[in-house]
């Protein structure tokens, strides 16, 4: 198949306005906003979040919304959703495969089709996945085995510490199960965003029909290979996305378990001393390295830590799925992992649940749940 050219993507037509985030997030729910803006340029974002940094106002970048859990009252700040969309072919062919550099609101499956098309392997396993390209490597997504971060090379930012934009190579990401440099400074008292504005993703991804080794025993059973085999590529998209549907992970205005931000928890990463507490039949997996994958290979394997299932924490510990219903908020009917606002719930009554599961499961297991979604305001 020759490659498609890469080209921009029609972009939205930028405007200032107000708001709120039951408008912009797939939960639905959320307060009004006085202040978005729907920037067209890197300009517009850079000097937008510098004068609302100088003000001394709180910053909401959002991307697709769909990974975000707003509080019910006013925000303060500025919401600013970087509506740019363009995917750049810079270098082709060798050794060094596809390199391409993707702006940050580009709708990332829209962007996996764009890479399966041109026969560029790398991100296949991660169709379906709702969001911006943007929201990616902070907090390195991954799914059916596979993570942005084996085919990152590097992200463009803006410095809100330095207020210059800069270039943050693989090894400066610091990726890891979920996590970046960049999501950690979240921790960092930077409000709702972090430190560094994600502007523009470089990828390298392999020149291949095929996909990468699948990894994933479901997904490799529904295609009906061993694990550590491939396939096309389109085959991998195809059965993810129907595995993700499976599971109402797949966006479906029509489908209240789609009210969400997927998985709600990320699967908690023990030590091996944890992870032996846990009751014999509780799954228990070894953990990769995403700082040390190699153009989009499979990361080396973690000494001495175990990666268990959150959502069978969740199940055993008495919260299986469809728990709350028929209240507003309550865990979806497909899966226990995810959080779902069933008509008119509020940010605070999604809070409350989250907090009674997460704690359920502390006290059942001892091993204490995080979010994975940003929580404006906090959890508790």
């Amino acid at each position: 198949m020759p490659p498609v050219p890469s080209a921009p993507l029609p972009a939205t037509r930028a405007r200032i306005g107000a708001g709120s985030f039951a408008e912009l997030t797939t939960f639905a729910v959320g307060g009004p906003f006085d202040r978005l803006v729907e920037a067209s340029s890197e300009e517009e974002i850079v000097e937008t979040v510098r004068e609302a940094d100088a003000e001394g106002v709180p910053v909401m970048v959002l991307g697709g919304g769909s990974n975000v859990l707003a509080a019910d009252g006013r925000f303060p700040g500025v919401v600013v959703r970087d509506v740019r969309q363009s995917i750049v072919l810079r270098q082709e062919g060798g050794c060094e495969g596809a390199n391409l550099r993707v702006s940050a609101g580009t709708p990332w499956d829209d962007f996996v089709v764009h890479t399966i098309a041109n026969e560029w392997m790398g991100v296949e396993a991660l169709s379906g996945i709702p969001g911006t390209v943007g929201a990616a490597p902070v907090q390195n997504i991954g799914a059916y085995g596979q993570e942005a971060g084996g085919s990152i090379a590097g992200v463009r930012v803006y410095d809100r510490a330095t207020g210059r934009v800069d270039y943050l190579s693989f090894s400066q990401m610091e990726f890891g199960y979920r996590t970046s440099v960049v999501k950690k400074s979240l921790k960092g008292g930077w409000g709702p965003s972090p430190r560094h504005i994600v502007l523009d993703v470089d990828f390298q991804l392999r020149i291949a029909s095929l996909s990468a080794p699948v990894q994933y025993s479901q997904l490799a059973q529904l295609l009906g290979v061993q694990p550590g085999e491939r396939v096309p590529s389109v085959a991998v998209r195809d059965a993810v996305v129907e595995l993700r549907r499976s599971k109402g992970m797949v966006l479906d205005d029509a489908d209240r378990d789609t009210y969400s931000a997927g998985s709600f928890f990320t699967n908690p990463v023990l030590s091996e001393a944890q992870a032996a507490r846990l009751p014999d039949d509780a799954p228990k997996h070894g953990l990769r390295d995403g700082s040390r994958t190699v153009l989009g290979a499979a990361a080396p394997r973690v000494e001495g830590q175990v990666k268990t299932s959150a959502a069978w924490l969740i199940d055993h510990a008495g919260f299986p799925a469809g728990y709350g219903m028929p209240g507003p908020a309550a865990l979806s009917t497909k899966h226990a992992l995810a959080l779902t606002n069933r008509g008119g719930a509020t940010g605070a009554q999604m809070r409350e649940l989250a907090r009674t599961i997460r704690d359920g499961v502390r006290e059942a297991y001892g091993v204490v749940l995080e979010a994975e979604p940003t929580i404006i305001g906090g959890l508790d």
